[in-house]
């Protein structure tokens, strides 16, 4: 039993399972706009939490296994669960099908749409693990392929599209893009003596999170452009203010010259910034 444990331990710690917390709020969001008009179902709501945990810790284990040998090389991530020799790249794999099978059930149970939309879901999600190795633009895949749980949410419930859950997602896929510029800029000398692609490592830090500071404004501007199509309540506007003091709080603390703030931006501010969003979302039922 202490083994099992361990090992379940261990594999939260390969996915950065608390990491969560940033992409999670946003899928919920949609999940609750979308109530707005739907019947509440608990089974929907946990397909779709399934769901996504699934593809998450699909992604994340694929994206251990493809970079261990990059990540053996690299001070900052040798210590990571493979390279350090506390998981298999067999066991990992063995987990990736796991995480795979439990998103594409989850969606089946969902409706067969969403079992259809799994598989291309569940591609764009893996192939990011290649990006970083052709194209300086791999933060902007990744936040496309994040951004993919909030319609992925509203489709399993209400079976359409929608404009404001696509300026929903777009404003995931800014915001993740931009933070992880921000984040790969602690590996630029590495990134560059191995031939890996990354913004910083191609045109420098300053023009890095210069574009950084830029999709952060659009991840604002999205969300207004969904406040205003969505019709929601102008306290939404309290919560986004916050939520951009808070962006402009990220940048300031990450400077060219000074990267020893960027794990506190990483993680304790973007987590308050997608807890502050859902919160807006969801104070729209209270008004």
């Amino acid at each position: 039993m202490e083994y099992i444990k361990k090992k379940i331990l261990v594999y939260g710690r390969m996915i950065k399972f608390s990491h969560t917390i940033f992409a999670l709020p946003f899928a919920m969001s949609a999940v609750v706009m979308a109530w707005e008009n739907y019947l509440f179902s608990f089974s929907a709501f946990f397909w779709i939490l399934t769901a996504m945990v699934g593809a998450r810790s699909a992604a994340m284990g694929f994206n251990r296994i493809v970079d261990a040998d990059i990540d053996l090389k690299n001070k900052r991530t040798a210590i990571r669960e493979i390279p350090s020799g506390l998981l298999s790249k067999k066991e990992s794999f063995a987990f990736v099908i796991l995480s795979s099978l439990v998103f594409i059930v989850s969606a089946a149970m969902l409706s067969r749409l969403c079992l259809l939309l799994s598989f291309p879901a569940l591609f764009f999600l893996l192939f990011y693990s290649y990006t970083k190795r052709f194209t300086k633009y791999c933060h902007l895949y990744l936040g496309f392929a994040i951004s993919l749980a909030p319609v992925g949410a509203w489709i399993a419930i209400t079976g359409t599209l929608s404009w404001s859950i696509v300026f929903l997602s777009l404003s995931l896929m800014t915001y993740i893009a931009g933070f992880d510029i921000l984040y790969s800029c602690q590996d630029i000398d590495f990134d560059q003596k191995q031939g890996l692609f990354s913004l910083p490592s191609k045109i420098g830090l300053k023009k890095a999170m210069f574009i950084s500071s830029l999709l952060h404004g659009c991840t604002i501007v999205f969300l207004l452009a969904m406040y205003a199509t969505f019709g929601m309540h102008p306290v939404f506007l309290v919560f986004l203010s916050i939520i951009g003091a808070l962006l402009v709080a990220e940048h300031k603390l990450v400077k060219p010259d000074d990267l020893q703030h960027i794990n506190i931006a990483f993680f304790h501010m973007n987590s308050a910034i997608s807890i502050f969003l859902f919160i807006g979302v969801v104070t729209q039922g209270i008004f």
